[in-house]
Formats: structure tokens, C-alpha cells, sequence
């Protein structure tokens, strides 16, 4: 996606490092209007930045995002929660539910209410950021929601490419965010990767989906 001239893109998690980032990025990238979304939106000097208020685990913040953005032709998952441990053992049910309510529901719930939307506009991408706890365990439930969330992307991607809508999945390391405050070692800027993301998430030639295995 080096360009993104006249796009118009819908990020979650916009208050966060990561989600500033797309915010600032897509605009410079060419993007004529930023849905920048949080639970409680802050305020932006930017009039081509919309402050839109959004909790991904509720539906009816959802439905109502998707009434206001009902122009965005590019959707950002972004947004995502850390639980208060990594043990699957130790974390209590409610933390374990509220952990997918974030990570697994929201998005995937976000992705469905905008497909038609997404599917209506020319050039349109979904991009889902899974982090590589999706495939390293070391997370517990952070690391199921994200590996679920993976899944779940490419059973979209196959569901939206016949759409004409380009999926993305983001799969990186720690990056310095107050998430990843507790890490030690190397960390990507927030900058470097939303860059690494944005110039990396060019279509590809499209190509036939393989033919589901036969059922038993």
C-alpha cells in the first residue's frame, strides 16, 4: 500500500502508539480522512482526523461506527489488550472472556459489520494486527486470542478476495508501547512498523482460493 491517495481509513486503538501511528502515517500516505477510534476518543489537530467513539466488544459502538464511517475504505484492527497474566492456570474466567471479548471477538465482529462497506469501495483493504504471540505461546490467553484472530484472517481473506477487498495480517515483535513496557530487549518504534506495514500490504496478483478439503 505505498499510496493511499483519497483513501479513507478507520483505525481502532487510535489513542495507542501503534494506532497514532496509522493515524499520522495514513494521512501523509495520501488518505483524504482518518477515523481515528477509541473507547474514549482524544482530540486531534487535524480536520481530515474524526474522533469517533468505538468499543470494539460492544455491538451496538460497533453498528453505530459502522453507520458514521459508512465511507471508510480501509480498516485498521488495531486495538487490543494485554490480560493481567499469562498463565492460563492463574487468570481468572472473567479475564480469560474479556481477553477474546478484545482480541478475537471485537475484530473479527468489526471486520463482518464493514465487509459490505469495504466490499462497495474500489482499492479496499483489511489490515489485523496479531503481533508473533499469535504463534509463539508464551502470551496464554493473549497468545490464543491473537493466534485465533490469525485464523481468523485467513478464512476472511479467502472470504473477501472474490470482494475485492485485500487482507492483511501483522505479525511483529515487541514494539515500544507502553504494552510492551515490561520487555526486556530489542523493540521496534511504533513508527518503523506501522511503515513496514503500510508498504508491505501492497495486493497481490489475485489468485484462485483452493478448493475446500471434502468433508467426512
Amino acid at each position: 500500500m505505498p499510496s493511499l491517495n483519497n483513501a479513507v481509513v478507520l483505525v481502532t486503538g487510535a489513542n495507542g502508539g501503534i494506532g497514532t501511528q496509522f493515524v499520522h502515517q495514513a494521512l501523509a500516505r495520501g488518505a483524504a480522512k482518518v477515523y481515528a477510534t477509541a473507547r474514549t476518543p482524544r482530540t486531534w489537530d487535524d480536520s481530515r482526523i474524526v474522533p469517533l467513539t468505538l468499543d470494539v466488544t460492544d455491538p451496538a459502538s460497533i453498528q453505530s461506527a459502522v453507520e458514521a464511517a459508512s465511507d471508510a475504505t480501509v480498516l485498521i484492527n488495531n486495538a487490543g489488550a494485554n490480560p493481567p497474566t499469562a498463565s492460563l492456570l492463574e487468570i481468572t474466567e472473567a479475564d480469560l472472556r474479556q481477553n477474546m471479548e478484545t482480541n478475537f471477538y471485537g475484530p473479527v465482529l468489526l471486520a463482518r459489520a464493514f465487509a459490505p462497506t469495504l466490499a462497495a469501495a474500489p482499492d479496499s483493504v483489511l489490515i489485523d494486527v496479531h503481533s508473533v504471540a499469535s504463534w509463539y505461546a508464551f502470551g496464554g490467553i493473549y497468545s490464543a486470542s491473537k493466534a485465533a484472530l490469525w485464523s481468523a484472517t485467513n478464512s476472511l481473506r479467502l472470504e473477501l478476495a472474490p470482494r475485492g477487498v485485500h487482507v492483511v495480517g501483522v505479525h511483529m515483535g515487541y514494539v515500544d508501547t507502553a504494552m510492551a513496557a515490561h520487555a526486556d530487549g530489542p523493540k521496534m518504534t511504533p513508527a518503523d512498523l506501522v511503515q513496514a506495514v503500510l508498504e508491505g500490504s501492497r495486493p497481490a496478483p489475485m489468485r484462485s482460493s483452493p478448493t475446500p478439503p471434502p468433508r467426512a
